[in-house]
């Protein structure tokens, strides 16, 4: 049994390539290159966009302003992978292969919210809250 070894983040070349994908991905939204008439309704932001380690798959991870329509926008998107993917080859530079894309609803957000509002809850501040110097020497006695 081998022991086990940490995980590794992404690389400095998945890192910077996902970067020009996210920004040549937020260009051809923001320039409307998918013909599709569903994606007029909605401003998509593109937050990230995670390369796979041989750079052939790019997960974009979107979302809509406002927050609102999460799953038709990722809907419309799938559905204009092909022209999305032709746009954003034209932009890319340097790069044998233009990235499958994927689209996924950027949830991290709503995990640091649900995070803030565990540390909010009573119990949880009681026991972060440091004790007195009071209360140690009353119990010193």
């Amino acid at each position: 049994m081998r022991p086990t070894q940490p995980l590794k983040g992404p690389s400095q070349r998945q890192l910077r390539v996902g970067e020009q994908v996210r920004h040549a991905l937020s260009d051809a939204l923001a320039r409307g290159e998918a013909p599709d008439p569903a994606l007029d309704g909605f401003i998509i932001s593109v937050l990230e966009v995670r390369m796979s380690p041989d750079l052939k798959l790019a997960t974009a991870l979107i979302m809509p302003l406002g927050g609102n329509g999460e799953k038709e926008a990722i809907q419309a998107l799938n559905r204009n992978t092909k022209a999305l993917r032709g746009a954003v080859s034209r932009r890319l530079r340097g790069m044998k292969f233009a990235p499958d894309l994927r689209f996924r609803i950027d949830d991290r957000y709503d995990e640091a919210a649900r995070i803030e509002k565990i540390f909010a809850e009573e119990r949880v501040k009681r026991d972060l809250t440091p004790r007195r110097e009071a209360d140690t020497d009353e119990n010193d006695e």
